[in-house]
C-alpha cells in the first residue's frame, strides 16, 4: 500500500502556529515521521513549535529547494511507494505555491499517489482579500525581472493587461528588492492605478494598505526586507 503525500502549510512568520493553522495540520504532523522540506533547520523549528518538541531527532528529513536536482526530487517518490506517509513543508505558507515542492506533487500524481492538502495561510490570497480589488478575475505573476529596465517594461505590460481585462495582478519580490520595486511602480504605473502593499501578513507589525499610485507618491512607504505581496489593478 502506498503512502500519502501531505501538503503541510507553515506560518508566514514567527509566533504560535496555532494562531494561523487548522487543527487538522497538527493531527497530521503527529502521525508523520518523514518530511520533505525546503530548509531543514526552519522545518525542525516549526515542527517543534507545532507539538513535536523532544521528538525531532526521531524524524527523517529530505531537502527540496532551488538547489535540488529534479532527479533527486523525483526520487523522493520512492519513500511514498514504500508505504510511508510523507509531509511536504515549504519555508512559509502553502507548499507548492511559488515553491519548488510542486515537483514532488507532480511526481506523486504521475505515480498515482494520494495528495492531501491541508488548510493554512496563503500570503497571496490574504493580500488579495485585503486589497479591495477584483477577486473574481486575478492572476499571480510571481517575480518580475531583476534588471530595472526589464522590470519597468513588465510592469507596464501588466498594467495594460489589468486595464484591458479588469484583472487584478499579484506580484511577489525577493525582500531585499522590495523598495526598488516600489520605486519602479511609482515611476512607471499610472497615477490612477491602485496598488496594495501587504507586508508581514499575520504578524503583529503587518502593513496592508491600498492607495492609488498618485497617493503613494505623496507618502512613499519603506518596506525594507519584510516579506511582501504587491497587488495592482488599473
Amino acid at each position: 500500500m502506498k503512502g500519502r503525500l501531505y501538503l503541510i502549510p507553515s506560518p508566514l512568520g514567527e509566533g504560535d502556529p496555532r494562531q494561523v493553522l487548522g487543527g487538522g495540520v497538527f493531527d497530521a504532523i503527529s502521525n508523520i515521521r518523514t518530511f520533505v522540506v525546503e530548509e531543514v533547520r526552519t522545518a525542525r523549528r516549526f515542527l517543534s513549535a507545532a507539538g513535536l518538541k523532544g521528538k525531532i531527532d526521531s524524524l527523517e528529513f529530505f531537502e527540496l529547494n532551488e538547489h535540488t536536482a529534479e532527479t533527486d526530487a523525483a526520487g523522493y517518490v520512492a519513500l511514498l511507494e514504500s508505504g510511508q506517509d510523507v509531509g511536504l513543508i515549504s519555508e512559509a505558507g502553502l507548499p507548492a505555491v511559488a515553491d519548488p515542492g510542486s515537483i514532488l506533487v507532480a511526481e506523486a500524481h504521475r505515480h498515482d499517489i494520494e495528495v492531501v492538502p491541508l488548510v493554512g495561510p496563503s500570503s497571496l490570497m490574504m493580500a488579495l482579500m485585503s486589497s479591495g480589488m477584483n477577486g473574481q478575475s486575478f492572476a499571480f505573476t510571481g517575480y518580475l525581472p531583476v534588471k530595472p529596465a526589464e522590470r519597468r517594461a513588465r510592469l507596464s505590460e501588466l498594467e495594460k493587461l489589468s486595464r484591458r481585462l479588469g484583472q487584478t495582478q499579484i506580484i511577489i519580490e525577493t525582500p531585499y528588492r522590495n523598495d526598488a520595486l516600489v520605486k519602479d511602480m511609482l515611476e512607471t504605473l499610472s497615477g490612477t492605478t491602485r496598488l496594495c502593499i501587504a507586508a508581514n501578513i499575520t504578524q503583529p507589525d503587518a502593513f496592508i494598505r491600498t492607495r492609488a499610485i498618485e497617493q503613494w507618491k505623496r507618502n512613499v512607504p519603506t518596506i525594507g526586507k519584510r516579506p511582501c505581496v504587491f497587488v495592482i489593478l488599473a
